[in-house]
């Protein structure tokens, strides 16, 4: 089971809330951070459209982009702090020379982000580094994931493919968690859940559902400012999370043969019952079902399952209330 942080933009700029998101991170039990990078200049132009107007301190997108950058010595400081915190490295490039300066970097997984899924000349790229890649299928139909997952099997690339949905937050009827079985009958893949809906419950549900790798974002207070805070899950619920998944996983690891009960033998001899008599009755007297009671425990008389044996049958000698019944004591 793969676990992977998103921290996406959750830094907002600044270098040093990064390396504090990985210090974090490494307490939660997670596997992987995932971050973006991006170079405004080679991914974007100041025609880009204002998708969300969220911010006072950018006069427009490739402004944001821009602030979101960090330089290749930064990258290589990050690269190397995912290492050292037991992390595995993994960054959604959003350019061609994103690439690059990933490589040097040391990224050990390549994510390739939902807008990107159709840009093929990213994709060679990538290809071309011969890492593993995850791809987000947010904005793609079927017809196109076709193409895309054609072209990195002529390529003998590993990969694997995440149910996604681009929408933040997420709301229930949007999850998508049927794509999860989908995606992994239409093309022999491992395939994972990228979650966007800020609840713990999302995940666990996915990975109870067949999904081989949960990503969700994260961020240290949901009061923070960013594009995707609202969609995103605490330090705290990052553990919550991880315990979860960790026991699911577990549990589908071990399924259990409920074609024998061995195991609950010594159980079963002291909870289940048998077959008793509830009032004082007579020599002779011809039992109904309103004369018996089951008594714990199993095998002090007729198994309380037989119960329909005895109805209509004689005593052959008086009993007293809460003995237990045995064939010995009734006429068959």
């Amino acid at each position: 089971m793969t676990t992977i942080a998103e921290i996406g933009q959750a830094h907002d700029g600044s270098l040093g809330m990064l390396h504090a998101y990985i210090d974090a991170l490494a307490t939660t039990g997670v596997k992987a951070v995932k971050f973006q990078t991006h170079i405004a200049a080679a991914e974007s132009s100041i025609h880009e459209p204002f998708r969300i107007k969220f911010s006072k301190q950018d006069a427009t997108r490739f402004d944001y982009w821009k602030r979101m950058e960090f330089t290749q010595d930064q990258w290589n400081g990050i690269g190397a702090h995912c290492k050292e915190a037991g992390l595995t490295f993994i960054s959604s490039p959003f350019s061609n020379a994103a690439v690059d300066v990933l490589e040097e970097a040391g990224v050990e997984i390549y994510k390739i982000g939902s807008g990107e899924v159709n840009n093929f000349l990213l994709l060679k790229k990538v290809i071309d580094t011969r890492k593993p890649i995850i791809i987000s299928s947010g904005m793609s139909s079927y017809s196109e994931l076709d193409k895309t997952v054609a072209f990195l099997k002529d390529h003998n690339v590993e990969f694997s493919i995440l149910q996604c949905t681009t929408s933040y937050p997420t709301q229930p009827q949007q999850y998508g968690f049927n794509v999860i079985t989908e995606l992994k009958e239409r093309y022999g893949v491992p395939v994972g859940f990228s979650d966007h809906s800020a609840k713990v419950a999302t995940g666990i549900a996915a990975v109870a559902l067949g999904a081989s790798i949960i990503e969700f974002h994260v961020v240290f207070d949901k009061k923070q400012f960013g594009p995707d805070v609202t969609s995103s899950l605490t330090i705290s619920e990052v553990k919550q999370l991880i315990d979860g998944v960790k026991s699911i996983d577990k549990a589908l690891q071990n399924p259990v043969d409920k074609s024998t009960n061995d195991d609950v033998k010594s159980l079963k001899a002291i909870f289940e019952k048998s077959l008793a008599i509830n009032k004082d009755l007579p020599k002779g007297h011809v039992l109904k079902f309103s004369d018996l009671e089951a008594k714990k425990p199993k095998g002090y008389g007729i198994d309380a399952a037989s119960y329909k044996e005895v109805i209509g049958k004689p005593l052959k000698k008086a009993m007293q209330q809460w003995d237990f019944l045995n064939e010995a004591d009734i006429a068959l």
